[in-house]
């Protein structure tokens, strides 16, 4: 009986494995078929176009040949018919494409940045700095970092275009979230998707992009453009909506308005809680700006930006609300051809979220290990700088930040001023790389305690593309 089964269960295997012998060669049989006949195709296609072109060819030729001259290029004149008969071929050749990345427009951008610093005093992080580390643990403790890490990777993605909506979008990474030096993790920068009403000046974006509030960065090598030294606004998952009206020929206005998710947990604040997801709602997000003639070079852009969003904190013994709120003005003046300012200016509360406050959002008034916040903390700063060139192949940058936290809202050994001043120089070596050298000096003062001062030199090679 067992005998007999395995001969049925071998025969079986036999027939099932006899199906799959012939299917193979079948398949293989209509693949070659398939490609013989689009090689055919192609020939007869070839052999199309050399007709046309010599028959053109021949009926330039002059009947006689005179006397031997140079020859000349005929360039053979294509009738409407043969014009036809080609378009038709390759659009016949495009149709058996398959796109590589997709049926829409992808563009493909960034550098790869290597930046080498030295530093007179410890700072945070290192790799870019936020402040200089206090003197009382780390004093005239110097540094030397080697990071890629600021290398970037973006993608823009253009289309379709009906005619009245335009319809984009863009996905963008580095690798400044951490990990060891040489095993850097990606970050995400922007993700997201654009719906453009050109005719009516109309946009709205849906991902996670910069904030809306405070948009101008001064250009430093270093990673973090004055952030937390009078610089403020970041990237966040947000919905916008932009508006635009040309009030005559000299004015143009644009209000842009965003719901963006609340992000107020942090390293510094609220250990273990996501406060702004338990508010239960979204912050909220403003700006209004105007564009007009001021100078006889280039228009001025002046802006007034705002935003306010909640936080709520369980953890702590007394359960609290905590508002995040600024008031924020920025100015772009171009002088000339070779040289524009650039400034922004803010007040505030709760603003490590948005990369004010140097780091601080709410205080902490208990010593314990228990948490006790009691209040928003409060700051204003901001920051100037100066965009010189391209001068040939050379550019120049300089400019200074500031924040002021106020010394009532913190605690002994918290961060009150944080200061920068920076200075560098580029030089293109053709137009997608560059070498640069920046020079900045960093002042850092902390509640009831001395202050810490950092000279800061940095070389940076950039390859763009």
């Amino acid at each position: 009986m067992r005998s007999g089964r395995f001969l049925l269960v071998t025969a079986f295997l036999l027939i099932a494995a006899g199906f799959c012998w012939a299917d193979a060669p079948s398949d293989l049989a209509k693949e070659n078929a398939k490609l013989k006949q689009r090689v055919d195709r192609l020939e007869k296609e070839m052999d199309e176009l050399k007709r046309i072109v010599l028959k053109q060819s021949t009926k330039q030729l002059p009947k006689t040949t005179p006397a031997p001259e140079p020859q000349k290029t005929i360039i053979p004149k294509l009738t409407d018919q043969d014009m036809q008969k080609i378009l038709a071929m390759v659009q016949q050749d495009m149709q058996d494409k398959i796109p590589v990345w997709s049926g829409l427009d992808i563009q493909v951008y960034g550098y790869i940045k290597l930046d080498a610093s030295y530093d007179t005093s410890r700072t945070t992080t290192g790799n870019f700095i936020k402040w200089v580390d206090s003197d009382t643990t780390r004093q005239n403790d110097n540094e030397f970092n080697m990071t890629a890490n600021q290398t970037r990777l973006g993608f823009k993605i253009t289309g379709p275009d009906d005619g009245e909506l335009k319809t984009s979008g863009r996905v963008e990474i580095d690798f400044e979230e951490g990990g060891a030096e040489n095993k850097a993790r990606i970050m995400m920068r922007h993700a997201y998707m654009k719906l453009d009403w050109p005719k009516e000046r109309f946009s709205i974006i849906a991902g996670q992009t910069s904030d809306v509030i405070s948009p101008l960065n001064p250009y430093t090598l270093n990673y973090s453009v004055l952030w937390w030294n009078g610089n403020i606004g970041y990237r966040r998952p947000q919905i916008r909506f932009t508006k635009s009206y040309a009030v005559n020929q000299d004015l143009d206005l644009k209000f842009e308005a965003a719901l963006a998710r609340t992000i107020g947990r942090s390293d510094d604040d609220f250990p273990g809680s996501e406060s702004g997801e338990d508010s239960g709602m979204p912050g909220f997000q403003g700006r209004v700006s105007a564009t007009f003639p001021l100078l006889d070079y280039k228009p001025t852009t002046l802006g007034v930006s705002g935003h306010w969003a909640k936080e709520e904190l369980e953890d702590s013994p007394n359960e609290k609300n905590f508002d995040s709120w600024s008031l924020n003005l920025d100015l772009t003046q171009p002088i000339n051809d070779w040289l524009t300012i650039k400034g922004e200016c803010f007040t505030g509360e709760n603003l490590n979220a948005y990369l004010g406050g140097i780091g601080q959002g709410v205080r902490d008034t208990d010593s314990s290990s228990a948490v006790n916040y009691d209040r928003e903390i409060g700051s204003k700063g901001g920051w100037i700088a100066a965009s010189i060139g391209p001068c040939e192949k050379w550019s120049f940058n300089i400019g200074a930040g500031v924040e002021d936290v106020e010394a009532g809202d913190v605690t002994a050994g918290d961060r009150i001023l944080n200061r920068a001043v920076f200075g560098n120089v580029i030089y293109a070596l053709n137009k997608n790389t560059q070498i640069g050298f920046e020079l900045s000096q960093w002042h850092t003062e902390r509640k009831g305690e001395g202050n810490a001062d950092n000279l800061r030199g940095q070389m940076s090679f950039i390859y763009k593309f």
